[in-house]
């Protein structure tokens, strides 16, 4: 996680500094992202997964990207974007790496999932550790964002403590 500004960047590798040090320089979300694709860990070429939120004057906008081979092809990035404005208390959008076990493991497919987001930040953590599937969960990461000041909370969970 790092914070530029009223802006949350988080995401599951290292392209965190890249789209911080893009935004820096004034480059979008997706243009900080054009140098990064998917991870070289052939055959299951691990999607790169980012977020970033933007805070201001009391209100918020997110948005989250997903960069994937296209069906396991080496040559080729897909490269996803969705943008979220005047977002409803209490809901979030969730994107995972992988849809669901397999060899190669198949990467996440289709729109974010909604999800419910209880007020409560250890409810909130438990019920997304709990839901990911045993054998492939490794980390993760949340944070709660007051949106009228800024201060915020964190829970980090990792599987190999």
């Amino acid at each position: 996680v790092r914070v530029l500004g009223n802006k949350t960047i988080v995401t599951n590798g290292d392209q965190t500094d890249t789209i911080y040090e893009g935004m820096d320089r004034q480059m979008t979300f997706e243009q900080s992202l054009r140098s990064r694709e998917f991870e070289p860990d052939a055959p299951n070429y691990t999607p790169r997964i980012s977020g970033i939120m933007h805070l201001e004057n009391g209100k918020y906008n997110y948005a989250m990207s997903i960069l994937k081979s296209d069906n396991g092809n080496p040559e080729s990035c897909n490269r996803y974007t969705f943008a979220y404005e005047n977002c409803v208390a209490g809901e979030g959008h969730f994107i995972h790496t992988y849809q669901c076990d397999g060899d190669p493991l198949p990467s996440f497919e289709g729109e974010p999932k909604l999800v419910a987001i209880p007020d409560e930040i250890d409810a909130f953590t438990n019920a997304l550790w709990t839901s990911l599937n045993e054998d492939n969960k490794v980390s993760l990461f949340v944070r709660f964002i007051d949106i009228a000041d800024g201060t915020y909370e964190t829970r980090i969970v990792n599987k190999n403590k």
